[in-house]
């Protein structure tokens, strides 16, 4: 071991004295540099760092899947977490993910066959995306227990035991169904929940999508979806989480516990079906997205639309309020649906058109739509209130530019932005 300073030797007692205080504080600081280090690494250590188990449909996709997983990182720095990689035994996971039962029933050939399962993981979002170019494209990473989940615009995603939480992998080349993209996972998610209950004989659960991202069960959000991409050169790269409330009854529901109340004795939905429910159809829907665009879903995507059947549904009409609040003009905009780019479209009493942006979740709509729902009496009285959109005003010729926007590429309107209010229902 070198010490860290090399002194001349002294040519006087005085030089000396130098000397030695010069390598004391020397030692000292030294010493302080190397207890700090080995306090950082118990503290790694004693966390047990990361364990990732690797499943494959195939011993082939398996064993691809491990070559890869020994150059895995997670973290930046001094936050860079131990990984330590091994094979699914085929035994099952006891209380956790039972890789064997998930790919007995995968059908889809190119999501989800190759899998990285922990029992306790930061996030598998962040995991995904900082290896992306290690890893085949399709592959998932599954996590019993997240505790750095994340949703769109920043906002944290509770993850508690009993979530299906995921993130998978996937390409596209056209950078204008990027923005599309989270409609054709929304879709695949509740269509798969629909098609796994009628095949298991249970009562079907009516998830929908509360626009841009969220299903919602009974009124209540039951999961979320975040997209995200990266480009190189002539593909973008997409990393897709999922966060679905299966047995967790808090923060708000969970789909079993709907399964529940409609008929207790009733088998309950297993993560690991759902899971493989939604690859056997997603890859459906994303080779219909990719070929001919996401206007052969709409109409599919409408049906399972929270909005036709609630407060903010076509036809329902919202205050646009233009400017601060203190010195705003209102005026009235109809919601018709959605626009090419995939933004809410709406039009104005005057006949204008108008594109409504989503607004980072400052205040959920499930306020919002509980207080117009009659099965909850006890919500308070609607009154215009602040949501959680921008609105943009479209003109019949706008001028577009391609923005990076977040980890997305968007056809950007360059104009003003306006909030909206919800209409008090007459």
């Amino acid at each position: 071991m070198r010490f860290p300073v090399r002194l001349s030797p002294p040519a006087t007692a005085a030089a000396a004295t130098a000397g030695a205080v010069l390598a004391a504080v020397a030692l000292r600081r030294y010493l302080r540099t190397r207890s700090s280090m080995a306090t950082s690494a118990h503290r790694r250590g004693s966390a047990g760092g990361i364990t990732l188990v690797v499943s494959g449909k195939s011993t082939e996709d398996q064993h691809l899947l491990a070559a890869a997983g020994g150059a895995l990182v997670l973290g930046e720095g001094d936050s860079v977490e131990d990984i330590t990689v091994s094979l699914d035994s085929g035994a099952g996971a006891g209380a956790g993910f039972d890789a064997g039962a998930y790919m007995a029933a995968l059908r889809a050939s190119r999501f989800g066959r190759w899998m990285l399962w922990s029992p306790r993981l930061a996030s598998t979002h962040d995991l995904v995306t900082q290896n992306f170019a290690k890893l085949p494209v399709g592959v998932v990473c599954v996590a019993d227990v997240q505790f750095k989940g994340r949703g769109r615009s920043k906002n944290v995603w509770e993850s508690p035991p009993g979530c299906l939480m995921f993130s998978f992998t996937s390409q596209m080349e056209d950078a204008r169904k990027l923005p599309l993209m989270q409609y054709v996972v929304c879709l695949a998610m509740t269509e798969a929940i629909k098609e796994l209950c009628c095949a298991k004989g249970l009562s079907e659960l009516d998830v929908k999508i509360k626009w841009p991202n969220d299903l919602y069960l009974k009124g209540l959000k039951v999961g979320g979806i975040l997209c995200t991409s990266s480009y190189q050169p002539k593909v973008y790269n997409i990393c897709t989480g999922i966060g679905l409330n299966v047995d967790n009854e808090e923060p708000t529901t969970c789909l079993n516990a709907a399964l529940k109340e409609m008929n207790a004795n009733l088998p309950t939905l297993k993560r690991e079906d759902i899971l493989a429910s939604f690859f056997n159809k997603f890859e459906v829907l994303f080779e219909i997205f990719t070929n001919e665009g996401f206007q052969a879903l709409e109409e599919q995507y409408y049906n399972s639309w929270l909005h036709r059947s609630s407060l903010i549904c076509s036809g329902q009409k919202v205050v646009v309020q233009d400017g601060p609040e203190a010195q705003h003009a209102d005026s009235v905009v109809t919601i018709q649906g959605l626009t090419p780019a995939g933004y809410l479209y709406a039009i104005g009493e005057d006949g204008k058109s108008y594109e409504l942006h989503p607004d980072g979740n400052r205040r959920p709509w499930l306020q919002l739509l509980h207080e117009s729902n009659s099965a909850h009496p006890a919500a308070p009285p609607t009154a215009l209130r602040s949501a959680l959109l921008k609105i943009t005003k479209v003109s019949s010729s706008p001028s577009k530019s391609w923005e990076k926007d977040g980890p997305f590429a968007f056809s950007h309107l360059q104009i003003p932005c306006f909030l909206i209010r919800f209409q008090q229902p007459q």
